[in-house]
C-alpha cells in the first residue's frame, strides 16, 4: 500500500460537525484499509490596517506603543489557536480511536485550509468536510465559505458531512450517463467501499426509454463486480427534488454522484446541480472524481 497516495483525510475545526466527519472518515479508512489523517489548519490573518490608519492620527510614539500591543495581543491569540487546535486533534485521535482506527495520523498545519489541502492532494484518497464550518454553526441553509473553493479545487473524491454519523447501509448512485456519472459508476463497482451495502441506482429523466437504456448499461457494470446488493429505479421531476425524495422515502444513509467539471464548478458553483444537492439533501454527499 503506497500511504503517500493512500490517505483518508478529514478535516477537523471545532465546529458540530467535527464529531459526524471523524465518524464517517473512520469508516472510510477501515473500510478502504487506508490510513487516516486528522487535518486542523490554524489560519493567522494579523490585522495591520487600523494601524496605517491612526498613524496620521496620533503621535509617532503612541503609534509605536499600539503596534507593539497589537503584535502583542496577536501572539497570545496565536498561541491560544495553537493550544485549541491541539486539544481538537486530540479529542478526533480518541474518537477515532474508539472507532477502531488503531494510529490515526495527527496532521496540524499553519495557514488557509484550501491551500493546504492543495499542497497534500497526491495524497488523498478521500477527503471528508462538514458542509459547514465553525463560522456557520448555527446557520443550517449555508454552504461554507472555503468548501466551495474545496470542491472546485481538488480532483479527489469529496464527502461533504452534514448530519450526525450513521453507519451506511444503503447508498444512492445519482445517475444521468454523463462522464462524470460513467466514472462514479466505475469508482462503485471496483472499490471496496462499497461492498456488501445496497444501492440504489437512480437516474431522473423525462425520457423513460433513455433512462431504463442508460440505468441498464450501468448496472451491468456494478453487477458484474458483484458484492452489492443492486436496486435501480428511473425518476421524473426536478432533478435534485426527486432525487432528495427518493432518499427520503427508501431511508438513503448516503447520496453518490459523479461532481461536475472543474470549469462549470469555477464559473458559478452556487448555480449548479452540485450546489443544489448540497443545500438540499439531508444526508452526506459523496462527489466522486
Amino acid at each position: 500500500m503506497n500511504i503517500k497516495t493512500n490517505t483518508v483525510i478529514a478535516c477537523i475545526d471545532g465546529s458540530g460537525l467535527s464529531e459526524a466527519v471523524c465518524d464517517y472518515a473512520a469508516w472510510i479508512s477501515q473500510r478502504v484499509n487506508s490510513p487516516l489523517k486528522l487535518l486542523h489548519t490554524i489560519d493567522h490573518h494579523p490585522e495591520t490596517a487600523a494601524i496605517t490608519d491612526l498613524s496620521g492620527n496620533i503621535g509617532e510614539d503612541s503609534c509605536d506603543y499600539l503596534l507593539e500591543d497589537i503584535i502583542r495581543i496577536e501572539q497570545q491569540h496565536s498561541k491560544l489557536r495553537l493550544q485549541q487546535g491541539k486539544v481538537l486533534l486530540q479529542a478526533a485521535k480518541e474518537r477515532a480511536m474508539q472507532n477502531g482506527i488503531t494510529d490515526p495520523i495527527i496532521s496540524p498545519r499553519h495557514g488557509n485550509l484550501v491551500e493546504s489541502l492543495i499542497e497534500v492532494e497526491d495524497s488523498i484518497r478521500v477527503l471528508v468536510i462538514g458542509l459547514r464550518g465553525k463560522v456557520h454553526d448555527n446557520q443550517p441553509g449555508q454552504i461554507g465559505t472555503k468548501l466551495e473553493s474545496i470542491i472546485r479545487s481538488l480532483h479527489k473524491p469529496v464527502l461533504v458531512v452534514n448530519d450526525a454519523y450513521k453507519s451506511p447501509q444503503r447508498i444512492m448512485l445519482a445517475y444521468d450517463g454523463s462522464n462524470a456519472a460513467e466514472k462514479a459508476v466505475d469508482m462503485v463497482a471496483s472499490s471496496p467501499l462499497y461492498k456488501g451495502l445496497i444501492c440504489h441506482l437512480v437516474c431522473v429523466s423525462k425520457d423513460e426509454a433513455t433512462s431504463q437504456k442508460l440505468l441498464e448499461a450501468a448496472s451491468d457494470k456494478i453487477t458484474q463486480a458483484g458484492g452489492i446488493d443492486l436496486i435501480t429505479q428511473k425518476l421524473t421531476g426536478k432533478t435534485d427534488q426527486a432525487l432528495c425524495d427518493y432518499q427520503s422515502e427508501h431511508s438513503i444513509d448516503m447520496t453518490l454522484m459523479g461532481a461536475y467539471s472543474h470549469t462549470r464548478l469555477h464559473d458559478m458553483l452556487l448555480g449548479s446541480f452540485t450546489a443544489k444537492m448540497l443545500l438540499s439533501t439531508r444526508k452526506p454527499l459523496l462527489l466522486l472524481r
